[in-house]
């Protein structure tokens, strides 16, 4: 027997027709490529995402269409989020920071029909036009005056897309499992894959994200998303705003430690999201200007790779939470919350700080286990290590137009493959010990690189750092220490290993030590393991 209730589809036009109604004077505001500050609101929001999707039908796009966007994070950006996948159309975000053979693949993977692009990217599309579809439209986000002379044939203004359009137009109806962004994991190895999102699980991972991140989420607060609108659909903030009234301040291109420090200021941002990299250069900022955080900076959400003790304790010694939580392209990408609640949070300060460096516990409607080479359940009592899975109604089941990678991803209980080396305790914390690729694997025994990193990193001589394997003719493979220091320090050697004693077995301890002025990045901004291990595939370790 089935219930009697109503069942209407979950649809991603809804969050804004909501925000419009019920949140329609909270403020959205953009610092844009001229310098300035932009500010409107989901009322005005709302009515432009519609004027777009009448364009976008005007222009020919139909259901299932691939948009693409290759923008920062601003309100035109926002805007398209909803009046593309309105119309039952594809929002691709794509990442500029791709490699240009990268791009020029997904581009044509996904075989977008129109690109819209901010004007820092106009020399990407003028370099790949060639690569690209030749049917490919091209939309410059701008107004008519900032409308500058290009290569790109026929381009068009997107402030003359929305003057042509009145905003009195309804979103259809349509099943909510119909597609409603698309955006390709930048993989270290072989060509990118495409994570196709539907509406359901969009809307039922920004409610859910509601919950988890409440502190963030309501009428009268603001966050500052660094986690750009390319990237995981900046980790769900585009819905879940609107949805609690959140007002959103996104910085644009302006990234630096400065820049996000004079923002949170200025509007006394509450909440701010990004990745480790970005609250490092924060950090030093505050320390440029005395120690001072910013006002009103309650709390701080990273993301994407592990965060360092010394770094949760900077910021929380100045009354700034740090919210750990893990996720990929593939999970919506929130699948773990390190959010501490009673009884941990009444916990002794440093036994808070060590759950604070965990990745935190599932989420309601996502399930975890870790098994070991074989595909066996090993117990979560915090000390077995394997494998992650993942599944649940907000997880890839698996890849867009990839029928061998998806095939590889899902296992046969339908859990997806995370590539993460964890361990899971019995409360719930999960630990990411690695990715699997990342693992040191020496002498048949396994070394941590994250346990190795977080520990260096407390050094207070070391800007940033990272582990990576070195091959060795005896071990199979040894841990290499990469280190940038702090500005006018260079930490010896002997000084770095005396820090790491204790903490470690012998074994365990970094074979030598090496230095760089900066440590390259990934498309998004994650450390790249693999860019240092070419780097160094051919260094001589110390004996």
């Amino acid at each position: 027997m089935h219930g009697m209730m109503m069942n209407r589809p979950l649809r991603i036009a809804d969050i804004i027709t909501l925000a419009e109604k019920i949140h329609p004077n909270e403020e959205i505001i953009s610092k844009t490529l001229q310098g300035t500050l932009h500010t409107t609101n989901y009322a005005e929001i709302a009515l432009r995402s519609r004027q777009m999707s009448k364009a976008l039908i005007s222009l020919g796009v139909k259901m299932g269409d691939r948009i693409a966007t290759l923008a920062w994070n601003g309100f035109r950006h926002l805007e398209l989020y909803f009046a593309i996948s309105g119309i039952g159309a594809i929002c691709h975000t794509i990442n500029p920071r791709l490699s240009s053979e990268q791009m020029t693949y997904v581009v044509n993977h996904a075989e977008d029909k129109l690109i819209f692009l901010d004007l820092t990217f106009i020399p990407i599309i003028e370099a790949h036009l060639d690569k690209f579809p030749s049917s490919t439209k091209y939309v410059l986000m701008a107004e008519k005056e900032h409308m500058p002379e290009c290569k790109i044939p026929n381009v068009i203004c997107y402030e003359d897309l929305i003057e042509k359009e009145s905003s009195d137009f309804e979103w259809p109806e349509f099943d909510e499992n119909t597609a409603s962004g698309l955006c390709y994991t930048s993989g270290t190895t072989g060509n990118p894959k495409g994570v196709l999102y539907s509406h359901r699980s969009t809307v039922l991972h920004a409610l859910i994200q509601c919950f988890y991140n409440a502190g963030s989420f309501s009428p009268k607060k603001k966050i500052l998303p660094i986690v750009p609108l390319f990237h995981a659909n900046a980790w769900g903030i585009p819905y879940s705003a609107p949805i609690s009234g959140t007002s959103l301040v996104f910085p644009g291109a302006n990234l630096d430690g400065k820049s996000v420090y004079d923002l949170l200021e200025k509007y006394s941002v509450n909440s701010a999201w990004g990745v480790p990299t970005v609250w490092m250069g924060l950090l030093e900022e505050i320390s440029q200007r005395g120690g001072k955080k910013p006002d009103g900076l309650e709390e701080m959400l990273v993301g994407g790779s592990a965060a360092a003790k010394s770094l949760i304790e900077a910021f929380e010694n100045m009354g700034v939470r740090v919210i750990h939580a893990w996720g990929m392209t593939e999970t919506s990408p929130l699948g773990t919350s390190g959010r501490l609640i009673s009884p941990f949070s009444e916990l002794p300060v440093e036994e808070q700080r060590h759950l604070q460096t965990s990745q935190g516990r599932k989420i309601f409607m996502v399930d975890l286990k870790i098994v070991d080479d074989n595909g066996k359940r090993l117990p979560e009592d915090g000390n077995n290590i394997g494998n992650l899975y993942i599944r649940g109604n907000t997880i890839a089941g698996g890849y867009y137009n990839n029928e061998e990678a998806s095939k590889a991803a899902i296992d046969d209980e339908g859990y997806f493959g995370t590539g993460d080396v964890a361990s899971i305790d019995e409360q719930g914390f999960l630990r990411l010990t690695d990715r699997a690729k990342d693992l040191i694997k020496s002498g048949g025994e396994w070394i941590s690189s994250i346990d190795l990193e977080n520990r260096a990193m407390s050094h207070p001589d070391v800007e940033n750092c990272a582990v990576i394997a070195i091959p060795h003719e005896k071990w199979d493979e040894r841990p290499l220490l990469v280190v940038v220091p702090a500005e006018g320090k260079k930490p010896s050697k002997e000084e770095l290993i005396k820090h790491l004693e204790g903490h470690f077995a012998k074994w365990q301890m970094p074979d030598d030590v090496v230095y760089e002025d900066e440590l390259p990045l990934t498309a998004t901004g994650k450390v790249s393991k693999l860019t240092l291990r070419q780097k160094y595939e051919n260094y001589t370790l110390a004996s």
